[in-house]
């Protein structure tokens, strides 16, 4: 190896090591609000740093806010929550144009934005608003932009939503469209927490119900992470192994795993390949890596497929969950590796 090679080496593994440090940072500040659930704060971590949107899902009272609220104030962004609500209007999410007299009683329109115009955005029990006002998130959580009218108004980087939901089957609530679903880079699942998880949070809410965690990390770090995330290395057959398992998903094509046959309805999208790749670089990263492995494939399969493909009618005769399916295909895959 060359002199500049080993000045290039050196500053790659000095650029891994500042990265870790941050997010080492993150998850200690996160630890001061939110009790267990190492591997959701992963995720979400993993998510930000992909620049991706998030969808936890769980029971009430399991932290899905606390967690969210929490992580706006380590990454010191602008943050905004929205509480979704059956009344809640389009207009409500993404601001309106307004009609105002100007000093001289001439009437103006002029824009008021509404509380999407943040860097984080935590969209509270998403999946309690009608489908009218859950559609006002499609272009944004896609393309970072609100079009009202005629106009088009970016919104600033980086730009995250972090969706709470209840369960689809508790009353009052309205299943998220599969084009909205396909836009959360991960599908995360809060579970209940283990009782020494539950007697330390009792303690904790004693002291205080406030976060205490303090920022940590800026926009521009954030921006700055992903920007080095993008550039680690992805093997040609690793790439190839997580195309594969994107297509198995699919029950029309040939090459289809027989699980996938057998259970699965309809199969995910190019943006499950896309997420894959993505966020096992911030994955491999994270770890201290510079190039993405099978395993980091594997993991983020489950909260990237997990609301991508549906199962069928067979698959919940055999009491089979989504998870368990993405496990067959998983296995399946890994044998024609």
């Amino acid at each position: 190896m060359s002199k500049n090679e080993n000045i290039v080496a050196q500053e790659q593994l000095e650029r891994v090591k500042a990265f870790s440090e941050k997010v080492a940072k993150i998850k200690d500040e996160l630890k001061k609000d939110v009790v267990g659930q190492k591997e959701i704060i992963d995720n979400v971590i993993i998510a930000i740093v992909a620049g991706g949107n998030v969808l936890l899902e769980g029971v009430p009272g399991v932290g899905k806010t606390r967690l969210v609220r929490s992580l706006g104030r380590v990454l010191s962004l602008p943050f905004s929550r929205i509480q979704f609500t059956p009344d809640l209007m389009p207009s409500d999410v993404t601001g309106s144009n307004i009609v105002e007299k100007d000093e001289n009683g001439k009437l103006n329109t002029s824009f008021r934005k509404g509380p999407i115009f943040a860097n984080l955005v935590l969209a509270d029990e998403i999946n309690r608003a009608t489908p009218k006002t859950q559609s006002a998130m499609l272009e944004v959580m896609q393309e970072h932009k609100v079009t009202v009218g005629n106009d088009v108004h970016k919104i600033a980087e980086p730009f995250f939503v972090l969706a709470t939901e209840n369960p689809i089957e508790q009353d009052g609530t309205y299943p998220l469209p599969e084009a909205q679903m396909d836009r959360f880079v991960f599908k995360l699942i809060v579970n209940f927490p283990s009782d020494d998880e539950l007697a330390d949070i009792v303690k904790m809410t004693q002291v205080t119900l406030d976060e205490t965690a303090t920022a940590v990390v800026s926009g521009d770090e954030i921006l700055e992470m992903r920007k080095l995330a993008s550039g680690v290395n992805v093997a040609d057959e690793v790439l190839m192994y997580a195309i594969r398992l994107v297509s198995g998903t699919h029950p029309e094509l040939e090459k289809s795993c027989p699980s996938t046959k057998k259970y699965v309805k309809y199969g995910a999208s190019p943006r499950a390949g896309q997420a894959l790749i993505t966020c096992a670089k911030a994955k491999a990263l994270m770890e201290g890596r510079y190039n993405v492995s099978y395993d980091d494939i594997d993991e983020l399969a489950y909260p990237v497929l997990r609301h991508r493909i549906k199962i069928n009618f067979t698959a919940v005769n055999d009491k089979l969950g989504v998870d368990d399916v993405i496990a067959m295909i998983i296995k399946e895959t890994k044998k024609v590796r």
